[in-house]
């Protein structure tokens, strides 16, 4: 089945134990959603499956499509679909957008699109998510503001296409309008081909991609399922109900 299946997954850093026992299963046209306080491993999670070299698993497997990841490289995960939006992306001096979104179209598809082909596509995206013809000449990421930078997230996003998207906290330092221009974005990917798993600390994303599922993350594993109405409960209540019935 076409599904990012996480069974049982420890992982340390620098000798620290952060991910103790985590379960989930997310199929390819589902978003999930995880949600969780501070240092519960939400974060860990994403790099994690990307597979960052400083995050240790100890135990435990990460499948995707039946197939384990743990033996991957991160550009070899990516190559197969799995795309992570960072929440501090970082800047490549000397790269501009058009050139790093042609380099990873040629990576992800295997071949080098046409002119015509990726400029039609790209113009689709900058319109979809408001962002200037100029923008795609700069260099990534270099002098864009917190706003440009996850629109440029959602745009690579876009363009390369992945089965399943990792979003870390894509919405953290986001006003209202450019909330809703990302999930604009990710909504138009949305569909049976496309999966997603959406870590945010707030309810505020969840108006704009509905969420399938909503997972809480807490002291390394998930300890609560449900639907939106979920969030909606934690961002009413908080989490120390949450914490009474786990007992943590």
């Amino acid at each position: 089945m076409n599904q990012l299946e996480i069974q049982n997954l420890h992982v340390a850093v620098e000798g620290k134990e952060i991910l103790k026992g985590l379960n989930l299963i997310v199929p390819v046209g589902e978003v999930h959603a995880i949600m969780g306080p501070n240092g519960s491993g939400k974060s860990t999670l994403a790099s994690t499956i990307l597979g960052h070299p400083k995050y240790e698993v100890t135990a435990g497997d990460i499948l995707w499509k039946g197939e384990s990841l743990l033996d991957m490289d991160t550009d070899v995960r990516a190559k197969k679909g799995i795309f992570l939006a960072f929440q501090y992306p970082q800047e490549i001096y000397g790269v501009s957008v058009t050139n790093f979104l042609r380099m990873a179209m040629t990576e992800r598809f295997g071949k080098t699109p046409s002119f015509a082909e990726f400029s039609k596509e790209l113009k689709v995206w900058l319109e979809l998510l408001e962002i200037t013809p100029e923008f795609a000449k700069r260099y990534l990421n270099e002098g864009f503001s917190g706003g440009e930078k996850k629109r440029n997230e959602i745009l690579q996003m876009g363009m390369l296409k992945p089965e399943m998207a990792i979003m870390d906290e894509t919405d953290s330092g986001l006003d209202i309008d450019a909330l809703k221009i990302v999930a604009r974005g990710v909504n138009m990917l949305r569909g049976k081909e496309y999966g997603s798993l959406v870590i945010t600390h707030y309810q505020r994303l969840l108006d704009y991609i509905i969420p399938d599922y909503v997972h809480i993350l807490m002291d390394g594993r998930i300890v609560k399922t449900g639907d939106k109405m979920l969030a909606l409960t934690l961002e009413e209540q908080g989490y120390d109900w949450v914490r009474e019935e786990a007992q943590i």
